[in-house]
């Protein structure tokens, strides 16, 4: 990420932003928890906002350095966090009841590995298991905030057809005016 890209994602705005906004409207009506994978924490935001809702929550951070620094602040019982890629995630199947991922598809590119990304998720996701998250729309200030970034934007309106292609059995994902969130749930035995 860039150096604006980093300041805002451990911005005081940015926390206001996911706790009063968008993690409440990405899990409205969910049952989300149990044992939870949260895929791209960054600099863990999000994490200490869901550790309280979780049995156990594992972080999947492919910068090692940003892993390493959300390991030193987390409450390590409750908090295990794994540097590696979530393409190709070194996990067993069937681990978690639910997968979060908050504004961080975008940088998975390119969108084949989004869609390896989808069927990792479908693979350490419990039968039934929910899979949801927020990302960004594109646009222009967008890709602003993005440059010199790796950036594959999600484009909403093909994404419930790649997770029920990935093994997903029920995908939802609704618009509002800067990003999207989604909901999908492994296929049950």
């Amino acid at each position: 990420m860039n150096r604006i890209h980093h300041w805002i994602c451990r911005s005081g705005w940015w926390k206001k932003f996911l706790a009063q906004d968008l993690i409440p409207w990405a899990l409205d009506g969910t049952a989300w928890g149990g044992c939870v994978l949260e895929i791209g924490p960054g600099p863990g935001l999000a994490t200490a906002l869901l550790a309280p809702g979780a049995q156990s929550l594992t972080c999947m951070e492919v910068d090692a350095r940003l892993a390493a620094n959300l390991l030193e602040k987390t409450d390590r019982g409750k908090v295990r966090v794994l540097c590696g890629d979530a393409t190709a995630m070194a996990l067993d199947s069937g681990l978690f009841d639910s997968v979060l991922a908050f504004t961080m598809l975008h940088h998975v590119t390119p969108a084949v590995a989004q869609d390896a990304l989808f069927r990792e998720v479908a693979r350490v996701l419990r039968p039934g298991g929910l899979f949801a998250g927020t990302d960004s729309l594109d646009s222009p200030v967008f890709r602003m905030l993005h440059w010199f970034d790796d950036l594959e934007p999600v484009r909403p309106e093909t994404l419930r057809q790649r997770l029920t292609a990935a093994g997903f059995d029920r995908a939802e994902v609704e618009i509002r005016k800067r990003e999207f969130r989604f909901r999908a749930w492994r296929a049950r035995a």
